[in-house]
This record gives C-alpha cells, sequence and structure tokens, in this order.
C-alpha cells in the first residue's frame, strides 16, 4: 500500500478574504506547528481562487483535519496527499472540507481538462 510523505492543506479565498484566510493559516500554523506557505491572492497551479498552503506531517494529519473543521468558518479546503504523483495527488487522494471546486489540471499534462 502507498503511503504519503504528507499533506498539503489548501485553504481557498477570494481577494477580498486574504487578510482572514491568513489569519486563519498563521493561526493554524502557531497551535500545530506546521508549514505556512505563501498566500497566493489569485490562482496559481491547478487551485482556482487565492489559497494558502499548509504542510502537514502525516503523523498530524488526524489533528489538522479536526482542527480545520472547527475554525474553517467560510473557507473552503481542499486537502490532498504526497506521493509524488501529482496528477493523482490532486485527483485521488484527495478530501474536501466545504463544497469541491474545478482543479485545473492542465499542469499536468496536455491530456487533462479540469475536474
Amino acid at each position: 500500500m502507498q503511503s504519503f510523505r504528507d499533506y498539503h492543506a489548501h485553504v481557498y479565498f477570494n481577494a477580498d478574504e486574504a487578510a482572514d484566510a491568513s489569519a486563519l493559516c498563521t493561526a493554524m500554523k502557531d497551535a500545530l506547528g506546521v508549514a505556512m506557505g505563501r498566500v497566493h491572492s489569485r490562482p496559481v497551479g491547478p487551485h482556482p481562487r487565492g489559497s494558502c498552503q499548509m504542510t502537514v506531517p502525516a503523523a498530524r494529519l488526524s489533528d489538522a483535519i479536526e482542527w480545520l473543521m472547527l475554525r474553517r468558518g467560510k473557507f473552503t479546503v481542499f486537502c490532498h496527499g504526497n506521493s509524488g504523483d501529482d496528477l493523482r495527488d490532486h485527483t485521488a487522494h484527495v478530501m474536501w472540507l466545504g463544497p469541491s471546486e474545478a482543479l485545473d489540471l492542465s499542469q499536468f499534462g496536455p491530456d487533462q481538462s479540469k475536474m
């Protein structure tokens, strides 16, 4: 069975919500000791809106999911495992907190469409 080296939790937000999203991610970093990436106010990579990436060690996943479930408020969070297969990690190895959103998978190859 395949395992994941770690997980990403991407907090999605609209441009006018950037400060609130950044505060949520900073609080998660401080509470759980997980790594916080840059706050992108526009879509980047496959992500359809502004986002901030949190990197969660595999051993802390259940803590991180519970923390986000209780505190994410209005934000949608896209979570995926990191196995080294980027396409599968963004399509098959995923979970959503809140409504799912279409990802732009074109960066993973010419035959990929939006999901």
